[in-house]
């Protein structure tokens, strides 16, 4: 039912934590501002609650926005893509970021860690999304958070792991299994594309048409 933003916006560290508190009766229908009113329409009806307004405290609704890069400001410090709860931000250290628009939740947790403000919020559209774009969007999205948090439960582990492996490479002997990695959110293809684009937007005049 929640458009999985992961915005916090709620009070709740994660839209799965702000349902559960629904679902608990700790907090009410009325605090997700990108599920907008359609949103707190669609929790009332499942629940058999009234409906009501949203909590302005958390935010007003708004037509859907997505985060943008200032290329030519970027210096690469990698703390959007650490802050992005869904991986739509692709880049390395001191190189250029991009955001994957189409997977970009709007969630607005990259602007605070960003030390130059080079990311600004555009709108996609002129109108909220229709309740079934926002379901699609959201199961794209939980996707997407899910195998992040799997892909960072991993790091660790592989990180112990990396000596164990050195030293059985060099000894020529076979390493001990380590546990098989999910998918990749973000492929090396999508990467070098946004890459590509950045690269061809910066060699292209300001004043060109």
């Amino acid at each position: 039912m929640l458009p999985q933003t992961q915005c916090t916006r709620c009070g709740y560290p994660t839209c799965r934590a702000y349902a559960e508190a629904i679902v608990e009766g700790i907090a009410d229908i009325d605090r997700c501002p990108p599920g907008g009113a359609a949103g707190v329409d669609a929790l009332a009806a499942l629940l058999g609650r009234a409906s009501k307004p949203l909590d302005p405290a958390c935010g007003v609704e708004a037509p859907p926005i997505i985060a943008l890069i200032d290329e030519d400001a970027c210096i690469g410090c990698t703390k959007c893509i650490l802050a992005c709860p869904v991986d739509a931000i692709v880049g390395a250290a001191k190189r250029m970021h991009a955001v994957i628009a189409a997977e970009c939740t709007g969630c607005e947790l990259c602007l605070p860690p960003c030390p130059v403000d080079c990311i600004r919020l555009v709108p996609t559209r002129s109108s909220p999304l229709a309740r079934e774009e926002v379901l699609e969007r959201a199961a794209r999205a939980r996707a997407r958070f899910e195998s992040r948090n799997l892909r960072l439960a991993r790091a660790p582990r592989e990180r112990a792991a990396a000596p164990t492996t050195r030293v059985a490479n060099a000894a020529g002997i076979d390493a001990p299994p380590t546990v098989a990695p999910a998918p990749a959110p973000i492929t090396r293809e999508a990467v070098l594309a946004a890459i590509a684009r950045g690269r061809a937007r910066r060699s292209t005049p300001r004043d060109a048409p």
